[in-house]
C-alpha cells in the first residue's frame, strides 16, 4: 500500500509499505478521507512523535476490508468512523466508562499508524458504521465533530446563555455550532483574521474580531492555545460564568496576578476537556453522527479544501506557512 510515512522530524515521504497486520478483534480498513489537524503541524514540523517510522493521522473515515475473526466478519464491507483512543479497558477511569482519561491509551495516527495512508488496523471496537446521508468527508470530521460537543458539554451551557469560542479553526466552529444545537442564545466566534468572517457566517454563526469594552459571556470555550487566547478568554467570561480550556497550548503558560484576581474575584469556573467520550450511552460520537445524518451540524463551511491523495503537502504546508485562509483541509485517499 501507499502510505504518508513520518521518518523524522521534517521527513515526511510516500512511499510504498507492507499492509498493515491485524489479530482478533481488530479490522483492516481501507481509509476513504483523513482530516489534517493542528495537532499534526508540530507532531510533523517541531515536535516529533513518540516513535519513528509512524503513519500520522487520526482524524478518518473507510470502509472495512477485512476482519481477523469470524464472529467479526459482518463488519466487512461497512462504512465506518474510527474513535482513534484505544483504551487499555483496565485503569481506574476505563473501568469507570472513562475511556478518555485512560491511564494507559494507545492512539491512533500518534503512537501508532494512522489514516494517512491506504489502509489502517483498527480495533472493532473502535468502529462506528456510517449511514448513508453522512459523506466520507462528514465520517473523517467526526473526530473533531466529538471533540468540540464534548467541550460543549463540559461548558454546562443553560437554555439562552450567551456563549464565546475564541478560536475560528474548525473545532471552533463545530463547538458554536453545538452551543446553538444545545440551546445557547446568542453565539459568537471570536477571530483574528477578517478572511474568516464568510466561512465563520456560512455555519451560521457570528463572527467578531473585537468586542466593546466590558462585554462579557455567560460561558467561553477557548479553541486556540495560544497565551493571548487564554487571556482573552478569562477577560470575556461574566462573573459566575464558566470558562471551558480545549486548545492544546503551544508552551508554557503563567497567570499574572489580575488574571488570577479575577477568577477569584468573579468567581469563574474553568474546566477543562480533553477528547470525546465514546462507548457509552452517552457517546459524543453517536450525537455527532446523528446530528449530520441530520443537518443540525453543519459541515459543508467548516471544510474548505478537499484534497486527492497525493496532495498532503500541500495540505500541510498551507496549515504551516499560513499564507493562505483555511479551516478543515481533507485528504481524500479513495482519489
Amino acid at each position: 500500500m501507499k502510505a504518508y510515512v513520518l521518518h523524522g522530524i521534517g521527513d515526511m515521504r510516500y512511499e510504498d509499505c507492507p499492509l498493515p497486520k491485524i489479530r482478533p478483534g481488530w479490522t483492516l480498513v481501507r481509509v476513504s478521507a483523513a482530516g489534517i489537524c493542528s495537532s499534526d503541524i508540530p507532531r510533523i514540523f517541531q515536535k516529533g512523535t513518540y516513535h519513528f517510522p509512524m503513519i500520522p493521522g487520526h482524524e478518518f473515515c473507510g470502509v472495512v476490508e477485512n476482519a481477523a475473526s469470524p464472529e467479526d466478519r459482518r463488519w466487512i464491507g461497512k462504512r465506518v468512523g474510527v474513535f482513534p483512543l484505544i483504551p487499555c479497558k483496565e485503569c481506574a477511569f476505563c473501568r469507570k466508562g472513562q475511556y478518555e482519561t485512560c491511564s494507559n491509551y494507545d492512539y491512533i495516527g500518534s503512537r501508532r499508524d494512522g489514516g494517512f495512508a491506504e489502509y489502517v488496523a483498527v480495533p472493532v471496537w473502535n468502529l462506528i458504521e456510517l449511514p448513508d446521508a453522512v459523506s466520507d468527508i462528514q465520517g473523517a470530521l467526526l473526530e473533531p465533530a466529538a471533540v468540540a460537543l464534548h467541550a460543549v458539554k463540559r461548558a454546562e451551557i443553560f437554555p439562552d446563555a450567551s456563549v464565546c469560542v475564541v478560536g475560528s479553526g474548525a473545532i471552533g466552529l463545530l463547538a458554536g455550532q453545538w452551543a446553538r444545537i444545545l440551546g445557547a442564545g446568542r453565539v459568537v466566534v471570536k477571530g483574528r483574521d477578517e478572511r474568516k468572517r464568510q466561512i465563520v457566517q456560512q455555519c451560521g454563526l457570528e463572527y467578531a474580531a473585537n468586542f466593546r469594552a466590558g462585554e462579557e459571556f455567560d460561558c467561553v470555550i477557548e479553541a486556540v492555545g495560544s497565551a493571548r487566547a487564554l487571556e482573552e478568554s478569562l477577560l470575556l467570561t461574566a462573573p459566575g460564568g464558566r470558562f471551558v480550556l480545549m486548545g492544546n497550548p503551544d508552551g508554557p503558560r503563567t497567570l499574572s496576578q489580575d488574571l488570577y484576581w479575577r477568577i477569584l474575584r468573579k468567581q469563574l469556573t474553568l474546566t477543562g476537556t480533553w477528547n470525546s467520550s465514546y462507548g457509552g450511552a452517552d457517546s459524543d460520537w453517536i450525537e455527532a453522527v446523528h446530528a449530520m445524518e441530520s443537518g443540525k451540524l453543519q459541515t459543508a463551511g467548516v471544510v474548505t479544501h478537499a484534497l486527492k491523495k497525493t496532495e498532503l503537502e500541500k495540505g500541510l504546508a498551507i496549515m504551516r506557512d499560513g499564507m493562505n485562509t483555511y479551516c478543515k483541509i481533507m485528504l481524500q485517499l479513495d482519489k
